[in-house]
């Protein structure tokens, strides 16, 4: 995967200052969208120089990019977190409660609902800005990645067919949760729901 960084912070200081700006551009992103997000006002409000802003990132772009890795790490650590809690039994089981975190997301992390992993999306539910399905990776798309990190998450061995199926489900998923959140602010729950039937029968002719 490509990285997000132009330097990583080798001190506890330089980390916290990439932080706090991440955190400002995923709240201008709900407040403004991402066309008015800019480079300066992410500095500002994150309390840094904008010379220090460069020091880690290219340009807007790039930082939104970081942004969007974050948040895919952070769903994933989510979900790990509910397997370790719960021990689903199938994985049908981790297929609901990767949709289940995915709405929490939506719904409470600022920015998610304009970027999650990395597709930008000027309104709620869509459609994606032209160019940002390959915002994690120059050569794939983001999509594709998701499915195969969490594809390790759940322990499934690769394979074209594995893999083909994963990217499937990944790909319905999101298509049908951006209807979902055009539906309603919050995801309509009907829509979720048919979204969890949908990737569980698609699923269980593909995966053991």
């Amino acid at each position: 995967m490509t990285t997000t960084l132009r330097r990583r912070p080798a001190q506890r200081r330089s980390a916290e200052r990439v932080e706090r700006m991440l955190d400002e551009c995923a709240a201008l992103l709900d407040e403004v969208g991402y066309e008015a997000l800019t480079t300066k006002e992410v500095a500002r409000r994150a309390g840094v120089p904008i010379g220090t802003f460069y020091q880690f990132f290219p340009d807007k772009r790039g930082l939104v990019r970081a942004l969007a890795l974050r948040n895919l790490e952070a769903f994933l650590a989510r979900v790990a977190d509910r397997i370790a809690a719960i021990g689903p039994e199938h994985w049908t089981d981790l297929a609901d409660l990767a949709i289940d975190e995915f709405v929490a997301m939506k719904r409470t992390t600022p920015g998610f609902g304009v970027v999650d992993f990395g597709e930008v999306l000027p309104t709620p539910g869509g459609p994606a800005m032209p160019g940002t399905n390959h915002m994690l990776d120059a050569v794939r798309e983001n999509n594709a990645i998701v499915a195969d990190r969490l594809r390790e998450l759940i322990g499934v061995p690769p394979g074209p067919e594995t893999d083909r199926a994963l990217l499937v489900a990944v790909e319905a998923t999101d298509a049908v949760l951006k209807l979902a959140f055009r539906a309603r602010p919050d995801g309509d729950p009907a829509l979720i729901a048919e979204c969890k039937q949908l990737v569980r029968r698609y699923l269980a002719g593909h995966l053991p």
